[in-house]
Parts: C-alpha cells; sequence; structure tokens
C-alpha cells in the first residue's frame, strides 16, 4: 500500500506539472528615452528628455489540446522620465483576448493597433520603431482605429504570407463599420507588405516592400490616404540600413503630394540616425530628423537628439 501510495503521489506530481507547462505568462516591455535639442520654426530651442513610446506588457497563452491555444496581451504605456502613465487608460496601449490554432487561425478581440499601418509605415521606420520625434509625421492615422475590435488572422495557407481581417463597432454618426485588412508575405530576403483601412469616412491603402543585401537593407511604402471630405493626398517613404558590426547606420525620406490638388499642403520629413547595439536588448543612438510643411499653417521642426533604448 505504501509503495502504491508513493506511486500514485508521483503521478500527480508529474500531472501537475504538465499541466502548469501549458501555460505561461511572460512580463516584457521597452524603455526608450532620449535628449533632445529641439527647434520649431519661429521659436527658440528648446532641451528636453523625451519618451519614446516605453511601455510595459504582459502575455499569456494556454494550451487547449489539439493544437487549439487561448491567449492575452495587455500592455500600458509609461513616461520613464517621469514614472506617470502616458495616456488615462492603463491599459490603453494593447489589451486583447485571442484563441486559435495553426491550422484554424486566429481570432482577437480587444483593443490593439492596425495591422495595415503596421505592415506598412511600422515596417520602414526602421531605426527607432516609428516612436519619438523622428517617428513618421507624414502617415495618416484618420482612418486607422483600435478599440472594441474583432480580429481573424488566418493560417498560414502560402508559407511566409500572413493575412488579417478586422472590423469594430461604428463610431457615433457613422453608417459603416470601419474595415482593417493586412497582408505580409516574406520569400527569403524579400519582404511585402499591404494594408487597407477605413474608419470615421477617411480610407487609405499602402503597400510596403523591403529587401536585405549582405550588410544593406532597403525599404519604402507608397500610400494613398482619402479625407472624410474626399481630398486624397499620396505619401512616400523610403528607407536604408547599413551594418558594421554593432552599428547600424540608417537614412530614410518621406514625401506628401497635394492634398485635394490644392497648393501649398505638401510635406517631406528626413531623418539621419546611428544606432550602436551593446547587446541584443540594449543600444546606444542618435539621430536628426526634419519635417518641413509647404503650408504656413503646420510648423516646420528640427531635432537632434541621442538616446538610449532597453528591452526586457
Amino acid at each position: 500500500m505504501i509503495k502504491r501510495s508513493i506511486a500514485l503521489a508521483v503521478l500527480a506530481t508529474l500531472a501537475s506539472g504538465a499541466a502548469l507547462a501549458q501555460s505561461s505568462v511572460t512580463l516584457y516591455g521597452r524603455l526608450n528615452v532620449t535628449a533632445e535639442r529641439q527647434k520649431a520654426a519661429g521659436t527658440e530651442s528648446t532641451y528636453s528628455l523625451e519618451n519614446n513610446s516605453s511601455f510595459l506588457g504582459l502575455k499569456g497563452s494556454e494550451d487547449l489540446g489539439g493544437g487549439l491555444k487561448a491567449g492575452f496581451i495587455i500592455e500600458s504605456s509609461f513616461d520613464p522620465t517621469t514614472g506617470t502613465a502616458s495616456t488615462s487608460t492603463f491599459w490603453g496601449r494593447q489589451s486583447e483576448l485571442n484563441i486559435g490554432s495553426e491550422k484554424l487561425g486566429m481570432i482577437r478581440v480587444g483593443n490593439f493597433d492596425a495591422e495595415s499601418e503596421l505592415a506598412t509605415a511600422d515596417v520602414v521606420s526602421m531605426h527607432n520603431h516609428d516612436t519619438g520625434t523622428s517617428s513618421d509625421a507624414l502617415y495618416d492615422y484618420s482612418s486607422t482605429f483600435k478599440q472594441n475590435k474583432v480580429a481573424y488572422r488566418a493560417p498560414e495557407f502560402v508559407k511566409g504570407l500572413t493575412l488579417e481581417a478586422a472590423t469594430a463597432e461604428r463610431a457615433a454618426g457613422q453608417t459603416q463599420r470601419p474595415v482593417d485588412l493586412a497582408a505580409n508575405y516574406e520569400l527569403g530576403a524579400l519582404k511585402l507588405g499591404a494594408g487597407y483601412s477605413k474608419a470615421n469616412g477617411a480610407k487609405a491603402f499602402s503597400a510596403r516592400a523591403a529587401y536585405g543585401l549582405g550588410a544593406f537593407t532597403f525599404g519604402g511604402y507608397a500610400a494613398r490616404f482619402t479625407s472624410a471630405a474626399d481630398q486624397s493626398q499620396n505619401t512616400f517613404r523610403l528607407a536604408g540600413m547599413y551594418v558594421l558590426g554593432a552599428s547600424e547606420f540608417h537614412a530614410n525620406v518621406g514625401y506628401s503630394g497635394k492634398l485635394g490638388g490644392a497648393a501649398n499642403t505638401q510635406a517631406n520629413q528626413a531623418t539621419l540616425a546611428y544606432n550602436y547595439n551593446l547587446s541584443k536588448r540594449t543600444k546606444v543612438y542618435g539621430f536628426v530628423t526634419r519635417l518641413d510643411y509647404k503650408s504656413t499653417d503646420a510648423t516646420d521642426f528640427t531635432s537632434f537628439a541621442v538616446g538610449v533604448r532597453h528591452l526586457f
């Protein structure tokens, strides 16, 4: 009886360990701060510490059996320079619940960024993950949406191809539900992406390509934005990166054409940056970015910055 009791106890312990192994929760995040000298047209230069989209996140998953998994992601934005939350909604950066499998795909519900933008502009902004004062100022977010979303990410029918479609509750005064569609495709060193979004009467279509050639990486996107007033604007961005050991040299330039054909509505932005990777998770960097508007209603802007980013 004693041997039998010991055997049962061992089996119970092993079963408990297997159950625990099926679930996992990970704490992760990013701290990213720059010291900057900024100058807006017609004003004196200012010096400041800037938060570059720092955040704290938790994600977890549970194996439900048969290849099916349930998971969650919650992320909170904060400012390391003050220790305060960056938004009034604590989990406002992302809060989603998902369930799916490799064969069936994944259903996502909650609050999360537009995959159409992540598949295009976010990829092309290589040097600082499209954050801070050097982020893409020309991409029009008026057609994107985050809250009360339902999305479906299709299984990988073709190797390297991911597809996702999302919708959400209609905004007040809107007659149609918003739509967000995204596609990503990888074939060796070639990476392609495209997105379409429509919300609040505005819509956007964008396409992106990136290619790695040895130490060089080249990328770019083209987008067409149409406002609720049916005024269209074409935007383009090109980016390049050269890697030499732990060093990265970055350059990118963007241009927005006339809005609805109106004169003096163009804008351009250019950034030069240098990153030095102290490890896979930590880097120091510097950049200069310049934003120029043809319109007198908008203010030109320049920033010189040095910073440090740590992922955990």
